[in-house]
């Protein structure tokens, strides 16, 4: 399969970034999903590439090279991007991540003994069989789970789908990390089954709790950061407007023994309101709230709402407290949390230290050139 593309689309690449639009493409053959080999219009070769002819992006670079992407191609790029990870104290971490790792639309999440991937377009999708064997000799799972029920798929003419592709997979997998417990879900939990993206940040929360102190976790869904929390606090209030979600979390506390977790469901904005007005203090608090800008158009209202939220958890801490707070909307750039957390802290009352500002963990890399590798921004901050 051979596609052309415009000087404009051949710059992209050459600037770091793998995707060629559709406005981009200079000749295509309208056929099938695959691999194509890319030239400029000239003939000139440029790369291989993911083609997805449903798609507004056309074409995703997988190399430069004048090579065949087959099975070999795709298990090397994967045992690249595993032993990259090497020594991470978890069972559970990103094995690709996509863009950040050259492997563009190709997710693998590990939950040992279980792979868990996501083929997120249509030229990605076209190379199942190779992927899956790739993945079959690179990591050996006991299962592979295809979590292919993300909306993106849409986008490719692709239907959305949770299917097994290889052995078994359970409802629910145990994972450890950094000394904790937790159960994630792979058939129906959120992403793959579990927030990997915010591993190292669990862990760093922890660390900086106050012994013995007062702990809570807002937007706490399966209570993640709860039970890392529960570790070192005295007590932890774990809030999340799924009932649902909750008793997952509180399955997560009993799985490491804890009881000293008190779970709440409510709703997180009116809850802190209630909090600052009793004049409430927490010595550590987890802020991690869904993704509240979906597209640009709603990026002023998300500010809005993580001001919010921000501002009240700021007054709610205790003298000497820590605040980890995040967002996890690719369309809130960094700069703008940041300057959301300035306006929060200013209005606040409160002397707000920064203590670190953080992403998601480096199993989920971010590249310069390539934006979308990076969407999690967050800040962990000190009342003084």
């Amino acid at each position: 399969m051979n596609v052309a593309v415009t000087a404009k689309g051949a710059a992209r690449w050459r600037a770091g970034h793998p995707w060629i639009y559709r406005s981009d493409v200079a000749d295509e053959p309208g056929g099938p999903a695959g691999i194509a080999r890319v030239t400029d219009r000239k003939g000139k070769y440029l790369g291989r590439a993911l083609y997805s002819p449903k798609s507004e992006i056309r074409l995703r670079l997988l190399t430069t090279d004048d090579v065949e992407i087959d099975r070999n191609w795709w298990r090397s790029r994967i045992a690249a991007a595993a032993a990259a990870r090497a020594g991470i104290d978890a069972s559970a971490w990103r094995v690709v991540h996509g863009e950040g790792d050259g492997l563009p639309s190709l997710v693998i999440d590990w939950y040992g003994p279980y792979a868990v991937a996501q083929l997120l377009s249509a030229g990605v999708e076209s190379a199942r069989e190779d992927i899956g064997a790739a993945i079959q000799e690179v990591l050996h799972p006991e299962g592979i789970l295809l979590r292919n029920d993300a909306a993106v798929r849409r986008h490719e003419g692709l239907p959305l789908e949770v299917t097994l592709l290889s052995g078994s997979v359970p409802e629910t997998v145990a994972v450890t990390e950094a000394g904790v417990k937790y159960l994630a879900a792979p058939w129906q939990g959120q992403k793959t089954g579990g927030f990997l993206d915010q591993r190292e940040n669990r862990v760093m929360l922890a660390a900086r709790a106050r012994p013995g102190g007062r702990a809570a976790d807002f937007f706490a869904y399966h209570g993640s950061f709860t039970i890392h929390l529960a570790r070192a606090a005295a007590s932890v209030l774990a809030v999340d407007a799924s009932a649902e979600a909750l008793a997952r979390g509180a399955k997560n506390a009993a799985l490491n023994g804890y009881g000293n977790v008190t779970w709440k469901e409510a709703n997180v904005f009116d809850l802190l309101r209630e909090l600052e007005a009793r004049g409430e203090e927490f010595d550590t608090i987890a802020l991690d709230p869904p993704a509240f800008a979906k597209t640009r158009a709603s990026v002023d209202r998300a500010l809005a709402g993580y001001k919010e939220i921000n501002l009240r958890a700021m007054r709610c801490l205790a003298p000497g407290g820590v605040l980890f707070t995040c967002s996890c909307s690719y369309h809130v750039h960094r700069r703008d949390f940041e300057a959301m957390l300035v306006d929060a802290a200013q209005d606040s009352g409160a002397r707000i230290e920064v203590l670190r500002f953080t992403g998601q963990a480096s199993d989920h890399p971010e590249v310069l050139s390539i934006p979308e590798t990076g969407y999690l921004k967050g800040a962990l901050l000190r009342r003084v």
